[in-house]
């Protein structure tokens, strides 16, 4: 009996190592296949990074076979493509990128992120390149004698320019800097996913730009499918290395899902705009001006925090210049102070630094994300509006009669109710005062309030004909 009981234990074993391999195929081919698909359609900035990062999470927690990025865009900051860049080489699920729908363009940042992705495709009637950075606001440096390049030929063959030349400009020094450092990125993407490195070199220096057709035929992309269903199936059997291994693709007849971007990204890509951000933070320290010097209201400090906090994350998430930045609190500052102490000085001084700071906020420049000069300009005329019209109301109030407290007192006529000794009780605006006087006085005199010392009134004789002056 033990040995049969030791016979069925053993049999038991071996059955569940036999069972559980052969069940973990099936469980695994019971997984449903899907293809994920995530739109870009606008400028390249924070929020289209944080689209893609949380779209690459859900595609790798769902395990989906690809990423299609769809690209529909100007380009945008260069912060925020090389994020997507990053995030795609360490993206653990293939990704591959199309240009779509007809009629769109992956240009400036958007050519780098093609360059990047798995597999590279273009829907008919779109084009990509021009992925000159933007930012560097001016030409590319140029050598003298009029020749723009030194190229191993002619009567400048052999010559050493940099000896010739002397330095560059600061600069065209900056400008060949980041150009380089573009060059050596899309150079890098290209040898990486084996495309031609030499026309993206050409897009960075020369702004070159490219149909589908022209794309297919110089080996930028891989193909020109006309929806995504085609683009599937031409994807599908392509050997990509992802994460460092290599993969053959399944991708024909997935089924697609597109993932909508949530709210919090849709307010991010509202917000991030450096024209908004700029008005919250006018209406944000406004709000709170307004709270402070009406105490009670509540609104306009709940609507001015938010304001100012909102418009506070949007500039933490853009590249900008802190100088500038500084400029522009200190402006908003000056005219504040203008409202509560008009000078002239302080609003139009307010006036340049809001100017000058808007015009050095951004480090960096891309579609999308550039200051609005037409924008800026009616904040600040709005702004110094306010100021001057505030400004003159307080003005225009300082010079009025005082209403209430002992100023407001001071000059009123009073009626002596009882008096002895130089102190007595007096009738002033229908109110019982204790009164003390400097001068001999007696009931039926006239007399008017001369000071207020908290509950006491100071009174005088009234002058001749002063009677009735005050009301």
């Amino acid at each position: 009996m033990r040995l049969a009981r030791v016979a069925l234990l053993v049999a038991a074993f071996v059955a569940a190592v036999v069972v559980c391999p052969s069940s973990a195929p099936g469980e695994a081919s019971g997984q449903e296949r899907i293809a994920l698909r995530v739109e870009i359609d606008g400028a390249i900035g924070p929020a289209s990074a944080r689209q893609f990062e949380e779209a690459l999470a859900v595609a790798a927690e769902r395990n989906a076979d690809v990423l299609i990025l769809q690209m529909n865009t100007p380009g945008g900051l260069a912060t925020s493509m090389r994020e997507m860049i990053a995030d795609i080489l360490a993206s653990p699920v293939p990704v591959i990128g199309y240009v779509a729908p007809a009629g769109g363009h992956a240009a400036s940042a958007g050519t780098y992120i093609l360059y990047a992705t798995h597999v590279a495709a273009m829907a008919p009637g779109t084009n990509l390149g021009a992925a000159t950075p933007v930012e560097l606001g001016g030409p590319l440096p140029s050598f003298p004698d009029g020749d723009d390049k030194n190229d191993g030929t002619g009567p400048e063959a052999g010559k050493d320019r940099k000896n010739a030349a002397g330095p560059p400009p600061a600069g065209d020094a900056m400008t060949a800097k980041v150009t380089n450092d573009a060059v050596a990125l899309i150079r890098s993407l290209a040898e990486l996913r084996g495309r031609n490195a030499d026309w993206g070199e050409k897009a960075v220096r020369e702004a070159a730009s490219l149909s589908a057709n022209a794309a297919l035929q110089e080996h930028v992309v891989d193909f020109v499918a006309r929806d995504t269903a085609e683009l599937l199936q031409l994807a599908d059997g392509r050997t990509v290395e992802v994460a460092g291994r290599k993969e053959a693709l399944a991708t024909k007849g997935l089924p697609v899902e597109t993932l909508e971007p949530g709210w919090l990204i849709r307010l991010l890509a509202v917000i991030t705009d450096p024209n908004i951000a700029v008005i919250l933070m006018l209406i944000g320290v406004y709000g709170l001006v307004f709270e402070f010097t009406s105490p009670g209201a509540v609104a306009p400090g709940v609507i001015g925090t938010i304001c100012l906090l909102l418009g506070l994350y949007a500039l933490n998430l853009l590249p900008i210049n802190y100088a500038g930045l500084a400029l522009l609190l200190l402006g908003i500052i000056f005219l504040v102070v203008e409202v509560f102490n008009p000078t002239v000085v302080l609003g139009l001084g307010g006036v340049a630094a809001f100017m000058l700071g808007a015009a050095m906020l951004l480090k960096t420049e891309g579609p999308g994300f550039e200051m609005s000069w037409t924008v800026i300009g009616i904040a600040a005329a709005l702004t110094l509006g306010l100021a001057l019209l505030t400004g003159s109301y307080l003005w225009a109030a300082r010079k009025n009669v005082p209403r209430v407290g002992a100023q407001a007192m001071q000059g009123l006529p009073a009626k002596i109710l009882d008096w002895e000794g130089g102190e007595g009780h007096v009738l002033a605006r229908g109110e019982r005062w204790r009164a003390k006087a400097d001068e001999p006085l007696a009931v039926g005199d006239s007399v008017e309030v001369a000071d207020v010392r908290g509950l006491v009134l100071t009174i005088r004789r009234r002058n001749a004909g002063g009677d009735g002056a005050r009301q």
